[in-house]
């Protein structure tokens, strides 16, 4: 086990044990923060019912799907203003404007426009996960090296065969970096829409549990939550590293 690994732990081991000396002191109402132990039983009383991962598997089909769509709307639409000589004076002010305002604050008017079915969560997705994506497109063709457009130019390619063989291949690092922020604003902004309008999901879960006054379940919630995401983060960079070796110790 890496030594980075064990260290990381020691921290979160420590906050442990004062959550459990101040649970077993007193120091705050088990109502409005249970103890570990309480909390650790929640979890198992989910886990035996199938509960917890019934909910999980929703959330993550949603990011699944959600995910996809945004890198099927964002890279295309990257390379294609990445290679645009007009792209910034037309549209640059619009996006930046876009990409400042949170999805949540267009929860209200996506449910009034998609109800709150499945199509709402994904919109949410989609337009928490698309600009990150797109920018790292976007910017990865448009600051291709000269010298390699220079090199393409000498050798007689075709607008079609720079974008396909030089700038492409030369973006696909930014482009990987951008998918790796675009799972990780997925997971995050679904979370959010669930909590607002969902009839299943982790949000869901702990927006259920809050209702019925159970803190320890929603601890429960977000400690998977952050499990999860951190999963899914740390397991989108080692795919990376395999594929992008000579960056492995800018990652480390």
């Amino acid at each position: 086990m890496p030594k980075k690994f064990l260290r990381g732990l020691l921290l979160p081991v420590l906050l442990l044990l004062v959550w459990q000396l101040a649970a077993e002191k007193e120091l705050f109402s088990a109502y409005l923060l249970p103890s570990p132990l309480k909390v650790y039983e929640a979890f198992a009383e989910l886990c035996a019912s199938g509960m917890l991962l019934k909910h999980l598997l929703v959330s993550l089909k949603r990011v699944f799907i959600g995910f996809s769509l945004s890198c099927c709307l964002a890279v295309p639409l990257g390379i294609l203003c990445g290679q645009s000589r007009r792209f910034d004076e037309y549209c640059w002010l619009l996006l930046e404007f876009l990409r400042h305002v949170p999805p949540l604050a267009a929860v209200p008017l996506i449910i009034l426009w998609a109800g709150i079915g499945e199509v709402s969560k994904l919109t949410i997705i989609v337009l928490a996960s698309f600009f990150p994506l797109f920018l790292n497109t976007y910017s990865g063709i448009h600051n291709c090296d000269n010298k390699l457009l220079e090199v393409g130019r000498v050798l007689g390619f075709t607008a079609r065969e720079q974008i396909m063989q030089i700038r492409i291949p030369a973006a696909l690092e930014n482009i990987a970096v951008g998918m790796q922020l675009a799972l990780g604003y997925s997971w995050r902004a679904l979370i959010g829409a669930e909590l607002i309008a969902a009839s299943a999901g982790i949000g869901y879960l702990i927006l259920d549990a809050e209702e019925m006054s159970r803190p320890d379940i929603v601890i429960v919630g977000m400690l998977a939550i952050g499990i999860i995401g951190t999963a899914i983060d740390y397991a989108f960079m080692l795919m990376l590293r395999r594929i992008f070796p000579w960056q492995q110790g800018k990652r480390s």
